[in-house]
């Protein structure tokens, strides 16, 4: 073998060492393209991509969180409005206390007739507490204790203590104006669920704080993913050009490489 012919395959080695190097280049370069991420795969970012992943994690936790805090203040609210209405009742069944308190104008009769309302108003105290329902759980029956809202991105959160606002639980049930009667005991079952009343308030409001904190947080470590995976589509796009361009320019010098190795080797054996 003549030195030109050395000297010939050892420049064809290069560069065809070369253009497979560019066209593993240009080919990432369409992938990224085409999924508009830089980071692909752990070869083009290992360290990048390992980031990512803890971002998405926490993000999507995040977002889960969210949406875990928001089904649940939709449940406070099913129970706040069972307990308004429970309110509403025993207002009713004191207001009706003191008028059959009033024996210089109602007899026997008229508190028997009045006890009649009273009866119905206690049975739909029991009735609101065991039908206030959300997501077919019971709320106001003392059956859910210790509610566990998953409101952080590791699956922690608050806990929320349903009360029990049934006639027997709020000290009301045979409550009877007909006989001796004690309207503190209605007092005390209005103070009761107006205190459940606030509790869940500050709950409700407790749950509204979390939002607004994990969609402020998720907002900011959705921006870090993205500066670390989207792809710079100017730069890209400039890159590939300036790919092409190499490899026409590879091409070309190729070509004119074995035109000059064939009029070296035509002189030679001349």
């Amino acid at each position: 073998m003549g030195i030109s012919s050395i000297s010939r395959n050892q420049s064809l080695y290069r560069n065809q060492s070369l253009y497979k190097t560019q066209e593993q280049n240009q080919q990432r370069n369409s992938q990224k393209l085409a999924s508009g991420k830089r980071v692909n795969s752990a070869a083009d970012d290992a360290a990048g991509l390992a980031i990512i992943q803890k971002l998405m994690k926490q993000q999507k936790g995040l977002d889960a969180g969210t949406r875990n805090a928001a089904a649940a203040q939709d449940m406070v609210n099913v129970a706040e409005g069972g307990l308004s209405m429970i309110s509403d009742s025993l207002q009713r069944m004191r207001e009706l206390s003191v008028q059959a308190s009033n024996t210089a104008i109602y007899g026997p009769d008229d508190r028997a007739a009045i006890q009649q309302e009273v009866s119905q108003l206690n049975a739909y105290v029991s009735d609101a507490a065991g039908s206030t329902q959300f997501n077919n759980m019971n709320l106001l029956d003392g059956t859910m204790t210790g509610a566990h809202v998953a409101s952080n991105p590791d699956g922690s959160g608050m806990t929320i203590n349903m009360p029990n606002a049934g006639s027997g639980a709020l000290g009301i049930s045979g409550y009877n104006v007909t006989g001796n009667f004690d309207i503190s005991s209605i007092d005390n079952a209005l103070n009761n669920v107006s205190s459940a009343r606030g509790s869940l308030g500050a709950a409700y409001n407790s749950l509204g704080h979390t939002i607004s904190n994990n969609s402020y947080a998720s907002l900011n470590t959705t921006a870090a993913q993205s500066r670390l995976e989207d792809l710079d589509y100017g730069k890209a796009v400039s890159d590939k050009k300036k790919d092409d361009l190499l490899k026409e320019y590879r091409v070309m010098m190729q070509r004119k490489q074995l035109e000059q190795f064939g009029t070296v080797n035509q002189i030679l054996r001349f």
